[in-house]
């Protein structure tokens, strides 16, 4: 028989982030459209609005325009006290040579937000918390916030919450704790998160002559690096790295290897916070099932880009599903698996497209070729700038690897990088 939710049914929401504020949020909407009465419960025991690692969620902090798009239909429009820049070029630092990206297109906005109350060592007040926003939207939907951690969620006949003070029996429960916590299922779900690695974080003060609405790319240096990017935020710069092996030694390696110690005003005293957080690269298994699932990177992301993106995206796609087919095993898997799937196969071609980069940051000869090529579309209309917006939706996540991929492989395409060879 399938299982459907009924007025009154209690939902359960672990964690309180993005993806616990848009489950809730699409839930409640979803649920008064139908005329559904739900008592949801967002469980998440940190106050988003302290500095440092206690108030964050930990990530670079870049909203696409997918999703700001998708917020606007929801109606929730970002207040300025939130965003922290909006972010109007992408400048490739490749050795001694800087190659500017412009935004392909002035309405796929980009802006950079802190997900916490901003770095542990905070020269002014506080910035604004996307986090603490998103959850207080969810609260004005009639969500209600428990600051208590869970423990453990055992399964009676269905889901049971327990915390370190009581137990919460509920009729449909939502894991979105991200991976850089403990998945709290017991082993009687099954429940196994994606696989991760590290990357390495830090903020500074950004300097004067810094570029406030500029995100530079840095890669090859130092070794096992995938990619760096100092992204402005406000009074600050986010310095994150992706790569093999990052530490949280690893911010001053970065800086040290690409000579920017005098331009950032940088020495070890100016770090001002610093982490190494998880990031998934596979999606979860077993991530739903009889009255409960799991949204955001708990259960699978955009590769590298967009995972806040994704959070939303997953989140309206499960609670679409819960609302209008059910909340059984058989619902979710024959809806929000294949669509979770579908995220999954595009990050193949996110691998094959950073394989391919990493090709040509080896070689000198199709590395010019490629710079001579994007010199090259500068001079024409911002809409025929094909290695541009190759390279721009690399570095954002903001359009699907597949398209992208398909793109670069054009004949055409391919043709302008040969002509350029010498």
């Amino acid at each position: 028989m399938q299982t459907r939710l009924k007025d009154g049914d209690h939902v359960g929401i672990i964690g309180g982030g993005p993806a616990g504020s848009f489950a809730a949020i699409h839930l409640l909407t979803l649920s008064r459209q139908h005329n559904l009465d739900l008592q949801v419960t967002i469980f998440e025991p940190r106050d988003f609005n302290r500095p440092g690692l206690s108030g964050c969620n930990r990530c670079a902090g870049i909203l696409s325009s997918r999703l700001l798009r998708g917020l606007k239909r929801l109606g929730i429009q970002l207040p300025p006290d939130v965003i922290q820049a909006n972010l109007q070029t992408y400048a490739i630092c490749l050795d001694n040579e800087t190659l500017e990206i412009q935004q392909p297109d002035p309405s796929r906005r980009i802006v950079s937000i802190y997900r916490g109350g901003g770095p542990r060592l905070l020269q002014e007040p506080s910035p604004t918390s996307f986090d603490a926003f998103m959850l207080k939207k969810a609260i004005a939907l009639g969500a209600k916030h428990l600051p208590q951690r869970v423990r453990v969620v055992h399964w009676e006949k269905r889901p049971i919450i327990h915390t370190g003070r009581n137990h919460f029996p509920v009729d449909f429960l939502i894991l979105a704790t991200g991976i850089n916590s403990r998945p709290p299922l017991s082993a009687t779900f099954g429940y196994h998160p994606p696989k991760t690695v590290l990357m390495a974080q830090d903020e500074i003060l950004l300097p004067p002559s810094w570029p406030a609405n500029q995100v530079r790319a840095y890669f090859r240096k130092p070794s096992g690096l995938l990619f760096g990017a100092l992204i402005p935020k406000g009074k600050y710069i986010n310095i994150s790295l992706l790569g093999k092996g990052l530490t949280n030694h690893s911010i001053e390696d970065f800086i040290a290897a690409q000579n920017l110690s005098q331009d950032l005003q940088f020495t070890p005293e100016s770090r001002l916070c610093g982490c190494t957080p998880q990031i998934a690269v596979s999606s979860a298994r077993r991530f739903y099932g009889n009255r409960w699932v799991t949204v955001g990177d708990s259960a699978v992301t955009r590769l590298y880009k967009d995972g806040i993106g994704s959070a939303f995206y997953t989140t309206q796609a499960a609670m679409r599903i819960a609302i209008e087919y059910g909340i059984s095993q058989r619902a979710f898997g024959f809806q929000y698996a294949p669509y979770c799937r579908r995220i999954a196969r595009d990050n193949l071609y996110g691998r094959l497209l950073f394989t391919l980069w990493q090709l040509t940051l080896r070689s000198e000869k199709f590395l010019h070729a490629w710079m001579k090529a994007i010199h090259s579309e500068q001079k024409t209309p911002s809409q025929e700038h094909v290695h541009s917006r190759i390279l721009w939706g690399m570095l954002t996540g903001d359009e699907p690897y597949k398209k992208l991929f398909w793109l670069s492989v054009r004949p055409q395409v391919v043709l302008d990088l040969l002509r350029h060879i010498k």
